[in-house]
């Protein structure tokens, strides 16, 4: 589209929906273009880093290569800025020394002036003759301000502009007078030239009548006499735009105007500012510099110039510096010729690796590695030579295993068996259980005890863990429970007795969590207590007060810890509490298989949304009321795995005096 359209727009004019189609063009030709990179860039990567010896050399680089290469390019960034600013602070430090010699000079004449102001041209004669001796070019005159002043006087060349005729305004408002740059820049020059001056008035005893000023054109003489002393030599001056003014409210303030760029360890620039003489304003300038890394440290090191065997001790200080430098660039090539050698020796056990195991996988166990590494590498290639030689073991310890799942089979029917089986009639509950553990053996476990007077016992309780241990523990506590029901009636009583002889039996990794209840359905009550256990969930009937299910959470701690003050915290934590029940009733027991069933997604089934499915589904017969339990379960997991063992026992109770549990 994007052509016929390049095309048509030689021939004719575009209507507005052509010109839309082609920004529209344009929009799907990028995404297009990003889509194709970004599928070219992974078919790369994946192709490209496919072998492990190219994975290695890159992250060798990406590890060593490069953090080295962004140091030394940190260290060259740091030592150009420090360069930079050290060739102008010798510069500028430099040329203030040339202004503060023009004012001592300005100052020297006005003083001598002031005390004998017939003699102002003897005295800038003499004076200027001295100060020839240090600057050739140096210019000196007096300017009256009335007319009884001596006549204006001056010496030298001053060729580089007339010798001022009078002082402007701003200098007269001024007690200390100027010290400073101007700046000339004429048409038919291509750069600006800078002038030093100073201007300092001649003060006799009663008043201020003349000012003595004195110019250093920044020449080529001065500006050899400036590379001399700091080593930096100026080459172009660029005027600024004006900065500030020296009387205020004279000026406005202006954008600088941007001046050469610096180059690396060559060339520099900095900024003065100077004075425009009629007017008093301050401009800015920029003074473009060049200068030789030697030449500033020379200048640098002048103060460490004794000498140390043949070396001044500047120069040894750069012998060691660039000595080390070196050192390092040779530990780097080494440490990359290194890497790139362990890469090689990695790749290569690693090409042996995967040449044997596609043997072993076509069939081939006679395939052994030849490898002469002493690393670890050499260790797995011995241990696979030692696999593929002992595959007959393997072989058999599958068979062993197989073994061993028809023996958890049986140790599964076996565990099955424990919990109650078959019909249980007690009048007025109607109970219905269900275990489903999460492998071939669990820990969870529940039971039933008939009591005297006509009350029952329940009990749901959760071995720590999963498999054979916990199932084994779970068999041990069917017994102990069973025992202690027909002689301690209180479910407090009975779980601290519980915890008393199962705590000196328990491995010290492993506890019991578990909940015991006594349903008495003709006095209308169910005790209970429960030990670190989950919750219970209680739905009075509807008749009896509001339909809302309860989580009942009564304190206490697990069973079986093996720990200094245990038992007595046990029992100290431990708390027993009783309902009345009535027709209709719905309790539910559980272990936390239910409520943290988990799907694909790891979300928990929760205890929330069980409350919320009993509340709703209260009505049902219990049987019926598991079913809908299990579906709302199933639904949630979906196709997750089961993680845990899950067990419920749900009792309702029945007007009816009699009742069956089916499980």
């Amino acid at each position: 589209m994007k052509v016929v359209v390049a095309v048509l727009r030689q021939a004719v004019d575009l209507p507005a929906f052509v010109r839309i189609l082609n920004g529209a063009a344009t929009i799907g030709l990028a995404i297009s273009v990003g889509v194709f990179v970004w599928r070219l860039f992974v078919l790369m990567k994946r192709r490209l880093l496919w072998r492990l010896r190219r994975r290695l050399i890159l992250s060798y680089i990406f590890i060593g290569v490069v953090p080295a290469l962004l140091i030394v390019g940190f260290a060259l960034l740091g030592a150009w800025m420090v360069t930079m600013n050290l060739s102008a602070y010798f510069f500028k430090d430099g040329y203030e020394d040339i202004v503060d010699d023009a004012r001592l000079i300005a100052q020297a004449a006005a003083a001598e002036i002031g005390r004998e102001p017939a003699n102002a041209s003897q005295t800038i004669a003499r004076v200027h003759r001295n100060a020839m001796q240090s600057y050739r070019g140096l210019t000196l005159a007096f300017t009256p301000l009335t007319a009884e002043a001596p006549a204006a006087v001056h010496a030298g060349a001053w060729e580089h502009i007339p010798p001022p005729e009078t002082v402007p305004p701003w200098l007269r408002g001024r007690a200390d007078g100027f010290r400073g740059t101007i700046a000339i820049s004429r048409p038919d020059a291509r750069t600006t030239e800078l002038i030093v001056r100073a201007a300092v008035p001649t003060v006799s005893a009663v008043r201020r009548f003349g000012y003595v000023i004195v110019d250093v054109p920044i020449d080529g003489q001065m500006l050899d006499v400036l590379y001399d002393r700091t080593r930096v030599r100026a080459d172009e001056v660029y005027l600024g735009a004006r900065v500030s003014s020296a009387v205020p409210g004279v000026g406005d303030i202006n954008p600088v105007a941007s001046g050469p760029l610096p180059s690396v360890f060559r060339r520099s620039v900095t900024f003065l500012d100077y004075h425009d003489w009629e007017t008093g304003t301050v401009n800015r300038a920029t003074v473009a510099m060049t200068y030789r890394l030697r030449d500033l440290y020379n200048v640098l090191s002048r103060a460490q110039s004794q000498q140390i065997g043949p070396l001044t001790l500047s120069e040894a200080l750069l012998v060691v510096l660039v000595a080390v430098a070196v050192l390092f660039l040779i530990i780097e090539a080494v440490a990359l010729i290194m890497g790139l050698a362990l890469a090689r020796s990695i790749t290569s056990s690693i090409h042996e690796l995967t040449t044997g195991t596609e043997r072993v996988r076509q069939g081939d166990f006679t395939h052994r590695i030849k490898t002469a590494a002493k690393d670890q590498l050499g260790e797995l290639a011995g241990s696979f030579n030692q696999m593929t030689g002992s595959i007959e073991n393997l072989l058999q310890t599958a068979a062993e295993k197989k073994r061993l799942e028809e023996e958890l089979r049986i140790a599964r029917q076996i565990q099955m068996s424990l919990l109650p089986r078959g019909p249980l009639d007690f009048a007025g509950l109607t109970i219905t259980a269900l275990c489903v553990p999460a492998r071939e053996v669990g820990g969870d476990y529940y039971d039933f005890f008939r009591l005297p007077q006509g009350r029952l016992g329940i009990l749901i309780a959760d071995v720590s863990g999963k498999g054979t241990s916990a199932a084994l523990y779970m068999a041990e506590l069917k017994g102990l429970v069973l025992s202690l029901s027909q002689i301690y009636f209180s479910p407090r009583q009975l779980l601290i007795e519980v915890n008393r002889i199962i705590s000196e039996n328990l491995d010290s990794r492993s506890f019991i969590t578990m909940t015991y209840a006594v349903v008495d359905v003709a006095q209308g009550s169910m005790t209970y207590a429960r030990a670190g256990h989950t919750p219970l969930v209680y739905l009075p009937a509807p008749g009896r007060s509001e339909p809302q299910a309860q989580v009942l959470v009564p304190s206490g701690m697990v069973v079986g810890l093996r720990i200094d003050g245990a038992a007595e915290k046990f029992a100290a934590l431990l708390e027993e509490e009783t309902i009345a029940l009535g027709a209709g009733d719905v309790i539910v027991l559980y272990t936390d298989g239910i409520t943290e069933a988990m799907n694909a997604e790891s979300d928990l089934f929760g205890d929330s949304r069980l409350s919320r499915i009993v509340e709703e589904h209260g009505h049902l017969e219990s049987a019926e009321l598991r079913e809908r339990i299990l579906r709302e379960i199933e639904a949630f997991v979906g196709a997750a795995d089961q993680h845990d063992d899950m067990t419920m026992v749900l009792l309702k109770v029945e007007p009816a005096a009699a009742a069956r549990v089916a499980v």
